[in-house]
């Protein structure tokens, strides 16, 4: 202090002077320099992006999927028989059974009126007595003049009219026998029989009506057994073996039938040349509600193959494409248009427009809407994973 004090004084000319300002001032400018600040750092919170939902994400896996090739058909009878009378000119009498009645081999299906033809029977076994003895007259005479031929009581002449008479007779006794024949197969022929097992699938006989011989009475299915004639694209028939399993489902089976389980017999050899479609025939082992006629889709079993899946869950369809919500690394989703292909269990495989690393929206992504901030959370360990 006594340094201070010892130092001279200024000239009042030379000395600084500082405003003063009052202590209440101060105060309102600070007041005023808050209440600028506060509302900027409000407006910043409130620019920064909120998330819209909080969601889960997958990525891509590789599945064992099963190759498929899918096809459409009609449903046929694997051979129909065509069952008509043998007879000429008879009359329809009986008809033993109808449309969708089963049918045992030589199962009597039809009788014609057999009065006429049992006459004509009666007729031939007359007229083949007849020639029977005629023949036995005969031999007897050919034998007592082969007896006399070395005596010289009778010429070398007669001796060759009663051989040559014994050979007539018996040629008539033969021609007798096949006409009684014939005459036993005409009257065989007014029961119309079943040619194999099968079910009846068409009747055009009428009792009463006297038909030509070759008149079709009756359509049957052989065996009872359908098959599906697929029609599939040339190039995809390179594919196709004898023996692979194949599912068919009728057009008009309800949507919770099962399908019908088959197995290709044959792949046919040419292929049309207006649609370049060729057909596959396909054995169905238990046709089940399947009926001759029907038109039916299949799908062919060709083998197993990896590829890229997604849950079912993650895939939104709309205007007939699929979409998934693929989230950034600015937590950000991006709409993205995928293709589809095979599907096993859950999940469907995604043949195009995604690759493996992508991390996908899991579920939920119909909330959500192209840009919109998302909160990635883990997904919960799975019952398997954590069982390891």
């Amino acid at each position: 202090m006594r340094v201070l004090s010892a130092l001279p004084a200024l000239p009042a000319s030379m000395r600084r002077t500082t405003p003063r300002v009052p202590i209440r001032q101060a105060l309102a400018t600070c007041a005023l320099i808050v209440t600028a600040v506060v509302p900027v750092q409000a407006a910043r919170a409130a620019d920064a992006p909120r998330a819209a939902l909080t969601v889960t994400v997958v990525q891509p896996r590789m599945s064992s999927l099963p190759l498929r090739i899918n096809a459409n058909g009609n449903v046929s009878a694997w051979q129909e028989a065509s069952i008509g009378t043998e007879s000429n000119g008879l009359r329809l009498q009986n008809v033993l059974v109808n449309v969708g009645d089963v049918v045992k081999r030589n199962q009597v299906l039809a009788t014609f009126a057999s009065q006429t033809v049992l006459v004509e029977a009666a007729q031939a076994r007359a007229v083949l007595a007849e020639a029977e003895a005629t023949l036995a007259e005969a031999a007897a005479n050919a034998q007592r003049a082969r007896e006399l031929q070395t005596s010289g009581a009778l010429s070398t002449q007669q001796i060759s009219q009663y051989v040559t008479a014994e050979r007539t007779a018996q040629a008539r006794l033969e021609a007798q026998g096949a006409m009684s024949k014939m005459v036993q197969l005409r009257l065989a022929q007014t029961k119309v029989l079943a040619p194999d097992n099968g079910v009846i699938s068409a009747r055009s006989a009428t009792v009463g009506a006297v038909l030509p011989a070759g008149q079709e009475l009756f359509r049957m299915i052989r065996q009872g057994r359908l098959e599906w004639r697929a029609e599939v694209a040339s190039s995809e028939l390179a594919m196709l073996r004898p023996g692979m399993s194949v599912l068919v489902t009728p057009a008009s089976a309800e949507a919770d039938a099962p399908a019908i389980k088959g197995k290709v017999r044959v792949v046919a050899p040419m292929v049309d040349p207006q649609s370049r479609n060729g057909l596959v025939y396909v054995d169905l082992v238990e046709p089940g509600t399947a009926r001759a006629g029907m038109y039916a889709r299949g799908e062919f079993d060709i083998g197993m193959a990896q590829g890229l899946t997604l849950p079912q869950t993650a895939l939104q369809l709309r205007d007939g494409f699929s979409y998934v919500l693929r989230v950034g690394s600015d937590s950000k989703v991006t709409e993205t248009k995928v293709k589809t292909g095979r599907r096993t269990g859950d999940r469907v495989e995604i043949s195009a427009g995604l690759d493996a690393t992508a991390r996908v929206v899991a579920s939920g992504g119909g909330f959500l809407a192209d840009g919109d901030t998302v909160r990635v959370v883990d997904a919960p360990a799975s019952p398997v994973a954590a069982a390891k």
